[in-house]
């Protein structure tokens, strides 16, 4: 089978590969592109860990074929921080003591910075309801979302500031 040459962009560096016609962007990304901060939890989208933003839209990089990311722009947790400094979704997880093992870790700060991206006062339903798709065995939840509503305030003092 032959390969598919794919250009895409990812965290705003343009990047080539090639790829079976049958890769995940999860594979492609973890294998190819050594972009490891993706992870794998299930292969079936059912729990978050893959998560990427594709054009701004969030999603399960393990239901995606690398293919689809052709002259796309894909956002994994590695370009999250700027410059050398964490994202507030970042800093707030760690002060809130919301991650553990770290596997879901970088799905959970995916799917916040992308809905903080969208909604810059989300109440506490909304942060569970975004996140419902990104699953935890070790922290519960609790933390999680009081960190996430914790980075809002935080982008919205700092919007107020400027």
């Amino acid at each position: 089978m032959a390969k598919l040459h794919i250009a895409t962009s990812i965290n705003g560096e343009e990047v080539e590969f090639l790829c079976d016609p049958h890769t995940t962007l999860l594979d492609a990304l973890r294998d190819v592109l050594h972009r490891t901060g993706v992870k794998e939890g299930c292969a079936t989208g059912d729990c978050g860990a893959c998560s990427v933003t594709l054009d701004g839209r969030l999603v399960c990089a393990c239901l995606v074929l690398a293919a689809e990311a052709e002259g796309r722009q894909v956002g994994t947790v590695e370009g999250v921080a700027e410059q050398g400094r964490l994202h507030p979704v970042q800093r707030k997880l760690l002060e809130h003591a919301g991650l553990q093992c770290g596997v879901c870790t970088p799905g959970f700060v995916v799917a916040a910075r992308a809905l903080l991206e969208r909604n810059e006062d989300p109440s506490e339903r909304e942060v569970r309801y975004w996140l419902a798709g990104n699953l935890c065995r070790c922290t519960g939840y609790d933390k999680i979302v009081r960190a996430v509503l914790d980075a809002a305030a935080e982008l919205r003092a700092g919007a107020g500031a400027g």
